[in-house]
């Protein structure tokens, strides 16, 4: 039975009372599934697996996604490593809900915790729910007809600007042009309607004047982010992460450079 502990945020608990290397249960993934719905994000400590734990896991919720711009495991392309120290500091700084260039972006991703450094490096989780909600009536009818740009190309600015880097990403920058994404989209479990926008990935809003378009966006970048919607996960070696990708924001801690972190990612197909 799954043990839940909320945590003192509007969003995140820990969960435990199960073994991850062990296969689930019909009833157990419908029970994941619908904690993960509540909470957004849920946190497991203590849990050794291997790939093929890994991706069995990811395998009950759907079919897996790659990256276009990460390295993977030799055997397990759907498992991305994300790895950085002294010489490959991490270029993620911005909050941002994963790959929303895409026309169907991920359910939500699967993240473990393989080498952590001793000070640092923590992850923080933002609720978009809670977010739309603390709106007020104007601003949430505001914002329920409009559609946004969200784009690979400007996610990935920096790694385009380095020396080949245009040449190493053309691939993923053909697969993935701009597209749109209503600026409110409803939870398809919850139904709680959520802001589904982020500073990495969206560029404007369509059909509106630039200046007021930048005005607008930062305004809701800024309320996203807000301390009252946010929980904040302090790693250990084999903690998992596991976030609802169609209701959540997170933003890395980039405070341990230049120690050595080393994350490994799958993420769900939406």
């Amino acid at each position: 039975m799954i043990k839940v502990e909320k945590s003192n945020s509007v969003l995140g608990a820990t969960i435990s009372g199960f073994d991850l290397s062990k296969p689930f249960s019909d009833d157990e993934i419908s029970n994941f599934m619908e904690v993960l719905s509540e909470n957004e994000v849920v946190f497991i400590r203590d849990q050794n697996i291997s790939y093929e734990d890994h991706k069995r896991l990811a395998n009950y919720f759907g079919s897996l996604q790659t990256h276009p711009a990460y390295p993977t495991i030799d055997g397990f392309p759907e498992i991305t490593i994300l790895e950085n120290d002294r010489e490959n500091p991490s270029k993620i700084e911005e909050w941002h809900t994963d790959m929303t260039f895409k026309a169907s972006p991920p359910l939500g991703s699967i993240l473990i915790g393989r080498v952590i450094p001793k000070t640092g490096g923590d992850t923080l989780f933002a609720s978009l729910s809670a977010a739309f909600s603390d709106l007020d009536n104007e601003m949430q009818e505001k914002l329920l007809g409009l559609n946004a740009i969200h784009s690979f190309e400007h996610g990935f600015q920096e790694s385009l600007a380095e020396e080949g880097g245009r040449e190493r990403l053309a691939g993923a920058l053909k697969e993935n042009p701009p597209i749109s994404h209503p600026v409110v989209k409803s939870h398809p479990i919850s139904k709680k309607k959520v802001l589904y926008v982020n500073r990495l990935f969206t560029s404007h809003i369509e059909n509106m004047d630039s200046s007021e378009s930048e005005d607008l966006l930062e305004f809701l970048f800024d309320h996203i982010q807000k301390d009252k919607f946010v929980c904040r996960f302090s790693w250990e070696i084999n903690s998992i992460a596991f976030w609802d990708n169609r209701s959540v924001l997170h933003k890395p801690v980039n405070d341990y450079w230049p120690q050595l972190r080393r994350m490994e990612r799958i993420t769900i197909e939406g």
